[in-house]
């Protein structure tokens, strides 16, 4: 409750408020793109091109905050392949998952005026088992010589044998996942790699949406400076452990009360 709150968390709530409320009216213009973000678009063109399919994989995501931000790349990727009239595969791990993935799927070829060009038959459910996945991933790649492979979101110990899939076939990847243990195989198989927190910035980059940029900006600003807090207390901590006599000590601010 505010009315138990000390001046320290009042004065940080009150910061924090000022810096989301300028950067979501600033919108686009301090939005740096990632490369791999603008390789989603040279992947799909390049799939064009040959006249290859192109594969979007979210592994073994279940319902949560990593599948939702997959799909917000997933429409992005569907409506390029949608212009381009290239035919995209969805290989699926878990039913509930997929009905959402068919769901922005079936919207994104609408958004484009394209509906005629969806076709649910490419979402293919393959097997909730995770190597028993991977093993229908490696044939759908091999059969279909996908120009484009897509792997983004959670991934364990089967990663490698998708990248692999997909570097057999000469397809161009781009992967992300937050998963610290899975980042380096990706880094060693695909053209490009989405590390950690850059999936969840990744939809807010491909969408045209000002607000959804504003807060990847806010978001950073504020990590920027919880770690300038961060510093500043284990530099007092320390010239009060080293000199005994220093006595500046802010932490009134958030212990102390009005």
């Amino acid at each position: 409750m505010i009315e138990h709150a000390t001046p320290g968390i009042i004065a940080c709530l009150l910061i924090v408020s000022l810096v989301i409320y300028r950067c979501l009216r600033a919108g686009t213009s301090y939005v740096r793109r990632l490369p791999a973000v603008d390789a989603v678009y040279e992947a799909v063109g390049r799939s064009a091109e040959l006249g290859r399919p192109v594969s979007f994989s979210t592994g073994l995501s279940s319902v949560g905050p990593v599948l939702y931000a997959a799909m917000g790349i997933l429409h992005a990727i569907a409506q390029a392949c949608a212009r381009y009239r290239t035919k995209l595969f969805i290989p699926q791990n878990d039913p509930p998952a997929m009905a959402i993935v068919e769901s922005v799927t079936r919207d994104a070829y609408r958004s484009v005026g394209l509906s005629s060009q969806f076709d649910p038959r490419n979402i293919v459910f393959l097997s909730e088992e995770q190597f028993a996945f991977a093993s229908g991933y490696m044939g759908l790649i091999h059969r279909e010589r996908v120009g484009a492979a897509f792997l983004f979101g959670a991934f364990a110990g089967e990663s490698l044998i998708l990248a692999e899939a997909g570097q057999q076939v000469g397809a161009m990847q781009v992967a992300a996942s937050v998963s610290p243990e899975q980042v380096a195989f990706f880094i060693a198989t695909c053209d490009y790699t989405l590390i950690g927190e850059e999936l969840f910035a990744a939809s807010a980059y491909l969408s045209d949406d000002p607000i959804q940029r504003g807060s990847v900006r806010a978001q950073d600003l504020i990590k920027v400076g919880v770690f300038f807090l961060i510093v500043i207390g284990v530099v007092c901590a320390s010239l009060q452990a080293v000199f005994p006599s220093f006595t500046f000590s802010p932490s009134f601010l958030f212990t102390g009360g009005w």
